[in-house]
């Protein structure tokens, strides 16, 4: 007899079910405005320096023709294009500006008038505002990667917040703190501050996020969990395409970061709404509580829970107690344990790795639109766009043809795909933006797999250390993401073709991993090793069904 039990009784999706989990999906898309907003918050626009003969006041982006350029900015002999940080030392008099041959004698001098942007797609920016450009460039890119930072350490500390304290008052805890330094972000007075305060913000989506993903799924049955955890993640992908919404009607960053935020207070109200895990309660020993909840579900849905289950949970409860008091005496498992054996070190890797490369090459991609050429809002809405096929096809696919059919195929399109970029004639921008859009596409069905398939790799006694040690490895990816866009600048396909090897050689390695579809889980280290030895390994335990859904989203 467990909770599952229980869920069975109530309906495993059931009227009452269906209304939280559905309010829960909701703050998965705020959750994507402030994942994607750096996108807009730190565009890049044209830049060029503003010359020695124009006026700070009057001057614009615009009031020196292109064609004048090369008698103003050196070109650079790699990419070929106008070095806009530096400009030649000479008289910018109208005759010298009405010849047709730059003055290189005298060198060139570091700008030091002040930089003019091209407002033609972005009014301004925090690049814009801060000048983050040229030698500070790689600020920019330093403010998202401490985000990501952010998102790492968030899910460290709204984790164990969640294991201890439970699940509401973390995602409550979180959501406030959201509010609050979101709008910081948004009146912060120089970058430093912004930095902080956006890394702050990066903490708590996960704490938003992922508690809002356990406490949903916590409460649906077995057969619905697959269908519920892709269907969240699609909400997700709805914010991604609506922060191009807000980018278009509000052009000004700091504006765009309060309409990005505010939508935020809406969930407060969900504290009288919202209960906490009834499955949490009754791990914590706080039966009665969890009683009050399952009756009022049950009477949401139309049934009786009969009393002998009851009995039979406080009786589970009573076990689980023992058990974790005999477990404390223990060594606690560590990542060690996962490497200290071969055959479970290689797939441990081979996870790690699968982990790492889908979660930069998703964030590399999804950050890397303003570059692809065209109209950089409708390449951003594509990109969030193409994210929900991705979802249907695991839906459909992923308990038929297996988990590493999937996960090897999807990155191998995703490889094929933007590595063919190198092949685009010049000027052909639709192309580049279609190859990208595939591996977007592509990767974020892997990445959708590699959640499942790695927590049927781990055995039960290491499951939540591995699929932890995972999502930091996956993090790092996302943390060196940002660093990609500046790549970017020296050749327009170059971030695509490091995403597109990564994803070839991370898929190609994939088949060296087991097949788990309609495998027993492993539930021992000895089970772990063995498991992959064998075209039929032969695993002793059965399942580990029950345990699935803790193991597999509480780490996450």
């Amino acid at each position: 007899m467990g909770y599952d039990d229980v869920i069975t009784h109530l309906g495993e999706f059931g009227r009452y079910q269906k209304r939280i989990y559905y309010l829960l999906c909701l703050p998965a898309i705020v959750c994507a405005f402030h994942k994607l907003a750096g996108v807009f918050l730190l565009a890049t626009p044209d830049t060029r320096c503003q010359l020695p003969h124009e006026d700070a006041a009057t001057a614009k982006f615009a009031s020196l023709p292109l064609d004048k350029w090369p008698l103003a900015y050196p070109l650079d002999s790699v990419t070929g294009k106008a070095q806009t940080c530096e400009y030649y030392d000479v008289a910018y008099s109208a005759d010298y500006l009405n010849g047709s041959e730059p003055f290189t004698q005298n060198g060139t001098v570091a700008c030091s008038t002040g930089f003019l942007y091209d407002q033609s797609k972005y009014l301004n920016s925090a690049v814009t505002e801060w000048n983050l450009v040229c030698g500070r460039g790689f600020m920019a890119a330093t403010s998202d990667s401490l985000f990501m930072l952010g998102v790492l350490l968030g899910s460290f500390i709204f984790g164990q917040m969640s294991d201890k304290l439970g699940r509401k008052p973390t995602f409550f805890a979180s959501l406030i703190l959201q509010l609050i330094f979101g709008v910081l972000a948004a009146v912060a007075p120089e970058y430093f501050s912004y930095t902080i305060s956006r890394m702050i913000v990066g903490a708590t989506t996960s704490g938003v996020f992922l508690v809002a993903y356990v406490i949903a799924l916590e409460m649906v049955g077995s057969s619905y969990r697959l269908f519920a955890g892709v269907a969240m993640q699609m909400f997700f992908s709805v914010g991604f395409m609506l922060t191009a919404a807000f980018a278009y009607f509000i052009h000004d960053w700091r504006w765009l970061q309060i309409a990005l935020t505010l939508p935020g207070l809406l969930f407060v109200c969900y504290y009288w709404i919202i209960p906490e895990s009834a499955r949490w309660l009754l791990l914590k020993g706080r039966k009665d509580e969890a009683f009050v909840i399952i009756e009022k579900a049950a009477k949401e849905n139309g049934v009786r829970i009969p009393s002998e289950i009851y009995e039979q949970l406080v009786e589970e409860v009573a076990e689980k107690k023992k058990q974790d008091e005999l477990a404390a005496d223990q060594p606690a498992a560590t990542v060690f344990d996962l490497l200290r054996h071969p055959n479970l070190r290689r797939k441990t890797l081979l996870i790690f790795f699968d982990w790492f490369v889908n979660s930069g090459v998703y964030y590399g991609l999804s950050w890397n639109t303003n570059n692809l050429g065209g109209n950089q809002l409708l390449n951003f809405m594509i990109s969030g766009a193409v994210e929900i096929p991705a979802y249907v096809l695991l839906l459909f696919t992923l308990n038929r043809w297996g988990r590493r059919s999937i996960l090897c195929g999807t990155m191998l399109i995703a490889g094929v795909s933007l590595l063919l970029t190198i092949a685009v004639p010049s000027g052909k921008t639709w192309m580049i933006v279609a190859c990208a859009m595939i591996g977007k596409l592509a990767i974020t069905a892997s990445y959708g797999t590699i959640y499942i398939f790695s927590a049927e790799q781990f055995p039960t006694v290491v499951r939540n250390v591995g699929l932890g040690a995972s999502s930091m490895v996956a993090r790092v990816g996302g943390i060196l993401a940002p660093y990609l866009k500046l790549l970017g600048e020296i050749w327009q396909p170059l971030p695509l073709i490091i995403c597109g090897a990564l994803s070839l050689t991370a898929g190609l390695l994939s088949l060296l991993l087991p097949e788990t579809l309609n495998k027993p889980m492993p539930e021992t280290i000895e089970d772990g090793e063995n498991f992959g030895k064998n075209q039929d390994p032969s695993l002793s335990a059965e399942g580990g069904s029950n345990q699935e859904l803790k193991e597999m989203l509480n780490q996450s």
